[in-house]
C-alpha cells in the first residue's frame, strides 16, 4: 500500500547532499517563501512544478512547511526519473534544529 513512499533526509543531512551537487527545491507558496527560506534553495511552488520542470535538477532535496507537499513532489520527481528525497519535517524541522532561515 505504501510502496510509493519516498526517502527522507534529516535537516542535518542536507549540507552533505548539497555538497554532492543536489538541488534544494522549496515547493511552498509565495507567501510561505516570503516569510523565510533555507539559503540556497530554489523556489518553485508546487502548483507551478509541471510548467517549470526544466528548472529542476536530476538530484533534488524537496522542502515544504512540514513535509507532506514536498513528499508528494519528491514522489512525482522520482516517477519522472529524477532522484528526489524529502526533508523530513520541512522548514519547521530545519528551524527547530537551530539551522538558519533567510528572510
Amino acid at each position: 500500500m505504501f510502496a510509493n513512499e519516498v526517502a527522507t533526509v534529516q535537516p542535518g543531512e542536507v549540507a552533505a547532499r548539497l555538497a554532492e551537487g543536489w538541488m534544494l527545491l522549496d515547493v511552498r507558496t509565495d507567501d510561505e517563501w516570503a516569510g523565510g527560506r533555507i539559503a540556497g534553495s530554489v523556489h518553485i511552488p508546487m502548483d507551478q512544478l509541471m510548467q517549470r520542470m526544466d528548472e529542476v535538477d536530476d538530484r533534488v532535496v524537496c522542502v515544504c512547511a512540514v513535509g507532506a507537499r514536498s513528499a508528494r513532489v519528491a514522489q512525482f520527481l522520482n516517477a519522472q526519473g529524477r532522484e528526489a528525497v524529502n526533508l523530513d519535517g520541512g522548514i519547521y524541522a530545519w528551524a527547530n534544529s537551530g539551522l538558519p532561515i533567510d528572510r
